[in-house]
C-alpha cells in the first residue's frame, strides 16, 4: 500500500475507564510519526459492524497532543458486539478496508478483547489487530501484579470517597454500605478497602460454590457490626463487590430473573437495587437480637469512570499507546499489549482464551495469596479466632442478649470451609511464634 495511504484506526468498545484520551493519543503520535494516517473510530464496533464508514475522524497531533491530560474517551463508547453474527464481523472487516485501514488498535476490557480476537480471525489476514486492556475492574488476565489502564485511578478516587464516608460513620454513629464496580472480580472493592482502611470488604471469589444466599453476606456484616459494638464503635464501612450479585442466588434477588443484558449478554448490574436489599437483609438479622442502627447505602463506579487520569495511569497509558501502534506497525497482529518490568511484552489472543467458556480469560483475586489474606487480617469481621476465645465470645454474645453457645450456633459457619482459615492454619504450623489478631485494632 502507497505511504499516503497506510491507516492505523482506533476505537473504544466497552465502558469508560480513565486514561482512554491517552492511549489514543499516544498511538496517535508514534503512528503518525511513522507516516501512517490515523483514523478514530466513534463509538466502538456500533456503526462499522453494520457497514457504517461515516462515523469516523482523522486525528492529528496538534489536536490531541494533550488529550492524556483529560477522561471519558474523544471517540466515545459503546458495548456493540460484532460477535453475534458472522456478518457483522465480515461488515467491519469489510468497512475498515474501505477506509483505508489495514491495522487495528482495539481498547478495552474482556469482551472488546474477545471481539477483537473473533476479528483478526475473521479477517483472515486482510487486517492486523492489536488490543490495549482497559478497565477499572481490573480483571483481564494480564502478568501478575500487571494493572489494567484505569484501575488504579478509579482505586484512588474510590479510596477518596470512602476515606469521607469512614470520617462521616464516625462522626454520625451509623453504617455505610459501599457498593463498588466489579463485574465479576472484587480487585476494585478490595483495592478500595485495603487503600482506605475501610471496617470489611466482602468480595464473590471468598465464597466457595457456584451461588452466593443473600443470609451469608448479610451475616458477614452483622457480625461486624456486633464485632464493632462489643469493642465500644457504633460505624463502620462496609465495601460489597457489585460482582456479588451475578453469583446471588435468584431467590434472593429476583429482580436478577428479570435484568436487562447487554450486547454481550451481561447484566446491567448498575440498574439492579442491590444495596436496599442488603440493607434490608442486615437491619432484618440485628434486629432478631434487638440491635437498632443506622446504615446508608452508596453506590460508587460511575462517578470513577471518567475521572481524569492520576499521573500513574497517565504514564503507563502513554506506554501502552506507544506501544501497541509500534507492535501493529512493525507487523504484529492477534495480541493484547503489555509491560512487564518496564518491557513491552505481547499476550497473544490464541493464549486468552479461557478453553472452559471459550471468551477470554477473567483474573480473579487470588484467596489464598498474602495480599487478600493481609486484608483480611485487617477487616472487623468474624474470624476463627473469636470462636476460641471465651471472654471475646462473651462479648459478642452478650451484645446479642444470648448465650455464647447461642452465638456460635448462629455464627460459626461463617469462618468454616473458608479458604482463607486454610491459608492461615497452614501459616501457623509452619509459623507457631505468629500471634493471632485477638480484636479489632
Amino acid at each position: 500500500m502507497p505511504r499516503s495511504r497506510r491507516k492505523v484506526g482506533i476505537l473504544v468498545g466497552g465502558g469508560p475507564a480513565p486514561g482512554i484520551n491517552s492511549v489514543i493519543a499516544a498511538a496517535t503520535i508514534r503512528a503518525a510519526s511513522e507516516g501512517y494516517g490515523v483514523i478514530g473510530i466513534d463509538e466502538g464496533f456500533n456503526w462499522i459492524m453494520q457497514g457504517d464508514t461515516t462515523h469516523v475522524k482523522r486525528l492529528k497531533i496538534d489536536e490531541i497532543s494533550r488529550l492524556h491530560f483529560r477522561g471519558g474517551s474523544v471517540l466515545g463508547i459503546a458495548r456493540a458486539n460484532p460477535t453475534k453474527d458472522p456478518q457483522h464481523l465480515e461488515n467491519c472487516v469489510n468497512a475498515l478496508s474501505q477506509i483505508g485501514i489495514d491495522k487495528l488498535i482495539t481498547i478495552g476490557g474482556d469482551d472488546t478483547a474477545f471481539s477483537s480476537m473473533k476479528l483478526e480471525d475473521a479477517a483472515g489476514g486482510r487486517l492486523r489487530v492489536v488490543h490495549v486492556p482497559k478497565t477499572i475492574d481490573n480483571d483481564l488476565d494480564l502478568p501478575l501484579g500487571i494493572s489494567t489502564f484505569g484501575f488504579q485511578t478509579a482505586r484512588h478516587m474510590g479510596a477518596s470517597m470512602v476515606k469521607n464516608l469512614m470520617t462521616d460513620a464516625q462522626t454520625t454513629r451509623r453504617w455505610y454500605l459501599v457498593v463498588s464496580m466489579g463485574r465479576k472480580a472484587g480487585h476494585l472493592a478490595l483495592g478500595i478497602g485495603k487503600a482506605a482502611a475501610a471496617t470489611l470488604t466482602v468480595i464473590p471469589e471468598e465464597f466457595p460454590g457456584d451461588t452466593i444466599r443473600l443470609s451469608h453476606i448479610a451475616d458477614i456484616i452483622a457480625g461486624g457490626v456486633i464485632k464493632r459494638l462489643a469493642h465500644g464503635r457504633r460505624d463502620g464501612v462496609a465495601i460489597l463487590a457489585e460482582g456479588l450479585m451475578e453469583r446471588l442466588d435468584p431467590r434472593d434477588l429476583r429482580q436478577l430473573e428479570t435484568a436487562e443484558r447487554d450486547a454481550y449478554g451481561n447484566i446491567r448490574l448498575g440498574e439492579i437495587q442491590f444495596e436496599p436489599v442488603v440493607k434490608k437483609a442486615v437491619l432484618d438479622r440485628l434486629a432478631q437480637f434487638g440491635i437498632k442502627t443506622t446504615v446508608t447505602t452508596v453506590d460508587i463506579g460511575y462517578e470513577l469512570r471518567c475521572a481524569e487520569p492520576i499521573p500513574y495511569d497517565m504514564e503507563y497509558t502513554r506506554d501502552l499507546g506507544y506501544c501497541a501502534a509500534q507492535f501493529i506497525i512493525n507487523g504484529g497482529t492477534a495480541a493484547m499489549v503489555s509491560i512487564v518490568n518496564g518491557h513491552f511484552k505481547p499476550l497473544y489472543f490464541k493464549d486468552m482464551v479461557d478453553p472452559n467458556t471459550g471468551l477470554a480469560k477473567v483474573r480473579m483475586v487470588d484467596v489464598a495469596s498474602e495480599y487478600y489474606h493481609i486484608a483480611r487480617r485487617y477487616m472487623i469481621r468474624l474470624n476463627r479466632s473469636d470462636f476460641g476465645l471465651k471472654k471475646e465470645l462473651a462479648k459478642y454474645a452478650g451484645v446479642c442478649g444470648i448465650t455464647p453457645e447461642e452465638f456460635r450456633k448462629e455464627f460459626h459457619y461463617l469462618v468454616e470451609k473458608n479458604l482463607l482459615y486454610k491459608v492461615q492454619d497452614e501459616e501457623e504450623q509452619r509459623k507457631p511464634w505468629i500471634e493471632k489478631i485477638k480484636a479489632p485494632f
